[in-house]
């Protein structure tokens, strides 16, 4: 279920207390991106209050063992941007963990190591040119996991992977199987676009490989209800139709959801899950927001 709305109303007026297993959502930067209905330019106190504000609404809404994961990028000349949404949301979850969205990596083949079969250095994913002799690449985003008590239990083998040595699935006495803990390093670039204004017109999204991964290390079987409140193209609703979970995604942009609707029909079209229906409700947003 989509809606045109406010997530700060519109959370506590659509799911009950204490209803959302999962919340998986990446807000507005504050870094003056062109969105349609959003001014992302605020006074830097102002926008860590309404982030604040956001995590109250999902603390409210979440359950006792239940997940967020909050993804925040800064940027070479704000580095402390991600670090500070953090601590404003910290005095209201434990922060459980903190994953690093690599979005580009460049490996030698040196490095890799004997089995991993490269047969030269690589480099891979999005690379988005620095105009400046000062600053680095930005090649990763946070995903911050958080939780109420930072006790949640996670299925962290649902996202693992293979022992590169297979030794190891001997050598360690808890390894029943060859997979491991992938760690809170996750590589997953975007998909490569002819033209942006029709393949992704949003200015800031994820893909949906990232919430689709958020949802299976809190594990499937235990998510009865997953949320986003800032949908944008809807990459987390994706994510939630290739598993079969109930989802519901909040956006103010009009735009930016109908673009969301027609992926999530692609999507559902192709998942062979019975049948099931997408809903979008329209309600007037917030003109203050």
């Amino acid at each position: 279920m989509l809606w045109q709305e406010d997530c700060l109303p519109g959370l506590p007026r659509r799911l009950p207390a204490g209803s959302v297993d999962v919340v998986v959502t990446s807000p507005p930067y504050n870094r003056g991106m062109a969105y349609h209905r959003y001014a992302d330019r605020r006074p830097r106190a102002e926008y860590l209050a309404w982030i604040g504000r956001v995590a109250d609404a999902v603390r409210t809404a979440l359950a006792p063992d239940g997940s967020f994961f909050l993804n925040v990028g800064g940027s070479p000349t704000d580095p402390w941007l991600p670090l500070d949404v953090a601590q404003e949301v910290r005095s209201r979850f434990v922060l459980q963990n903190v994953i690093h969205w690599v979005k580009s990596i460049a490996i030698e083949r040196s490095l890799a190591g004997a089995t991993s079969h490269l047969t030269g250095d690589i480099a891979v994913g999005h690379y988005k040119p620095v105009p400046s002799s000062r600053f680095l690449h930005g090649a990763q985003e946070y995903i911050f996991h958080f939780s109420h008590r930072g006790d949640v239990r996670l299925d962290r083998l649902a996202v693992g992977v293979p022992y590169q040595d297979k030794s190891n699935v001997a050598r360690w006495g808890g390894a029943r199987r060859d997979l491991r803990c992938r760690g809170n390093t996750w590589f997953l670039p975007y998909a490569t676009i002819r033209r942006r204004a029709t393949d992704r017109p949003h200015p800031a999204t994820f893909p949906p490989e990232l919430p689709e991964r958020c949802f299976r290390l809190h594990g499937v079987d235990r998510i009865r209800q997953a949320v986003d409140p800032f949908l944008g193209l809807g990459a987390s609703a994706i994510a939630a139709a290739r598993l079969g979970l109930p989802f519901v995604g909040f956006d103010v942009d009009e735009q930016y959801l109908a673009v969301a609707r027609r992926r999530v029909e692609t999507e559902l079209a192709r998942v062979p899950i019975g049948p099931r229906q997408l809903r979008r409700k329209t309600h007037p947003p917030d003109r203050r927001q």
